[in-house]
């Protein structure tokens, strides 16, 4: 039977209709696919743009176990691994070879080999302790810096620190020569990073200084860190894409915030107007390696507060660094998390070496102490009953 003029069109639009709706189902299920990525991208832009002193605020929305999804189940284990390797790193000393005679695990792993500077990324494999997984951009190419200006931090130039540090993708950062890089806002750094100041004399000093914060995989070696100051009330960029603006940081050497696998390691640090290595807001898996400490009140805080629980499963080695003379307290001062002290040289302190509250655990081994006369500076026993130390 031929179809009228008039049902041909009530077919037409109603094919139309019926399209119309598929089209707008399909969209509104790839919005609500996408709707949770776009969410986290925003928060994490929104973080990122804020002050490291107001933070805590804002983290109050995040998971606990998403953040502290890179701490070990058994953190005594990771210890019973440095003992290890320092016993068996001590023992070729003994016998005389299979070690260059340091003693020291992370130093025989790539100071043994005259060539180093031929293959710097062994070093990535050299780590010990909760950050020994840290890669930095042992996965990516060679980034020389040959510029120690810091002119413009929003729009870095090719060849600066902080050009390199912001990029999206692993980089192995090393400096065609010695420099003194001062920079005028916090260094904020990206993921998959190595900053490698072997064979030449870097210098960070008499500005701002760098900041960890929501990334992973850090390696900072061999600089010279002083002299920091608080800077702020600016636009910085911390990727190539991204930029935002920053309220007053408070002049620490290494702020660690909410990252992981991160080693600070060979590098000395002085004279900063706040800490010298912080890690606060849910940081872990992190070691702190044969670094010098000196003249310095407050030297490190592992965990932002008292009443900041998602702390509680930071995990932190300290080791083989020297603390020196003009230092007054933190080293470190530890909340809530496990922290694997050991083998650290302890010859200056006016206040205290090592502090804990919040129930944290302090596995202190190995560690050489040069006491002040003051009796009341040497002291060994629990704050409040709050820290179990062993």
């Amino acid at each position: 039977m031929a179809m009228g003029a008039g049902s041909k069109k009530w077919v037409v639009s109603l094919f139309s209709v019926l399209l119309f709706v598929l089209f707008v189902g399909a969209m509104a299920r790839v919005h609500k696919d996408e709707t949770p990525k776009l969410s986290e991208e925003l928060e994490k832009e929104q973080l990122q743009s804020s002050p490291n002193s107001t933070m805590a605020a804002k983290l109050g929305g995040i998971d606990e176990e998403g953040l502290n999804e890179h701490a070990v189940d058994d953190p005594e284990e990771v210890a019973r691994m440095v003992e290890m390797a320092t016993r068996n790193s001590t023992e070729r000393r003994q016998l005389g070879f299979f070690s260059c005679g340091t003693g020291n695990p992370i130093d025989d792993c790539w100071r043994c080999d005259a060539n180093w500077h031929k293959n710097r990324k062994r070093l990535a494999d050299c780590g010990i302790g909760f950050g020994r997984n840290a890669i930095g951009g042992r996965d990516g190419r060679f980034y020389v810096v040959t510029d120690s200006g810091d002119d413009d931090p929003v729009n870095p130039k090719p060849g600066t620190l902080r050009h390199a540090v912001i990029q999206d993708r692993p980089l192995w950062i090393v400096f065609k020569r010695d420099m003194v890089i001062t920079l005028k806002q916090e260094l904020i750094m990206n993921s998959f990073k190595t900053i490698d100041a072997r064979g030449v004399n870097v210098h960070i000093a008499n500005g701002a200084c760098i900041t960890i914060q929501f990334v992973t995989n850090i390696i900072i070696h061999g600089l010279h860190i002083h002299d920091c100051k608080p800077t702020g009330n600016a636009m910085v960029r911390s990727s190539p894409t991204h930029y935002g603006w920053r309220t007053m940081a408070d002049g620490d050497a290494i702020s660690i915030f909410g990252s992981s696998h991160i080693w600070v390691d060979h590098n000395s640090l002085s004279n900063c107007a706040d800490g010298l290595v912080d890690a606060v807001m849910g940081s872990t898996a992190i070691t702190i390696s044969n670094n010098y400490f000196t003249h310095h009140n407050e030297v490190m805080l592992l965990g932002h507060s008292d009443s900041y629980v998602r702390d509680k499963q930071m995990q932190v080695t300290i080791a083989y660094n020297h603390f020196g003379e003009g230092l007054i307290q933190r080293m470190p001062r530890c909340r809530h998390g496990y922290f694997h002290v050991v083998n650290n040289d302890y010859t200056h302190w006016e206040m205290y070496a090592i502090g804990g509250s919040a129930s944290p655990t302090i596995n202190s081994q190995g560690n050489r102490y040069l006491a002040p006369t003051n009796p009341f500076a040497k002291e060994v026993y629990p704050l409040n009953n709050s820290a179990y130390v062993r």
